[in-house]
C-alpha cells in the first residue's frame, strides 16, 4: 500500500502515480486529473486530463472505466467501455478489453488484447470521420495473436 508521499510507478509509463483508485472503490461521476492516475477499481463517468498536462492514466488488470477517457497517454490492462482519446500514445496489454472507438497517434498492442470499435488515427482527415460513409463503415473487432518468426 502507498504511504504519504510514496509514488508508485505505473507499468510501461515511467511516470509516478499521484492518484490511486483502489480495487474496492466505485466512483460515479467525472474526474479531471494531472500527473499519473492508476485505476484498480471502477469509474462510471468521463475521465479527462487537464489540457496541456503530461498526464498518464493506467487501468490495471482488474480496473474498469465506463465512460469517455481523454489523456495524452493511456495504458490499459483491464476493461474500458467508451471512447478513448489518447493525444500521444495508447498501450494495450495482453488482458486489455476495449469496447469503443480509439483516437490515437501511436498505438502499442500486446498479443491477446481485444478491441471492439474503430481505430482512428489523429491525423485522419475530418471528412473521413464525419461523412455518410462513417456511419456505415465497418467496426473493427480485433484480437492480436502472437506470431512466431
Amino acid at each position: 500500500m502507498l504511504g504519504m508521499g510514496d509514488k508508485k510507478k505505473s507499468p510501461g509509463s515511467g511516470n509516478a502515480v499521484e492518484t490511486l483508485i483502489g480495487p474496492h472503490a466505485v466512483i460515479r461521476g467525472d474526474i479531471n486529473f494531472t500527473g499519473g492516475l492508476y485505476v484498480e477499481g471502477t469509474i462510471h463517468g468521463k475521465v479527462s486530463a487537464d489540457d496541456g498536462s503530461a498526464a498518464v492514466i493506467t487501468i490495471a488488470e482488474n480496473g474498469h472505466i465506463e465512460g469517455e477517457v481523454r489523456a495524452p497517454v493511456v495504458v490499459i490492462s483491464g476493461r474500458m467501455t467508451g471512447d478513448i482519446h489518447a493525444s500521444e500514445r495508447i498501450e494495450l496489454a495482453a488482458h486489455a478489453r476495449v469496447n469503443g472507438n480509439i483516437h490515437y497517434k501511436v498505438v502499442e498492442m500486446a498479443a491477446g488484447a481485444m478491441i471492439t470499435g474503430r481505430l482512428i488515427h489523429a491525423d485522419a482527415p475530418l471528412a473521413q470521420l464525419t461523412g455518410p460513409e462513417a456511419a456505415s463503415a465497418p467496426r473493427v473487432k480485433a484480437t492480436v495473436e502472437a506470431q512466431s518468426a
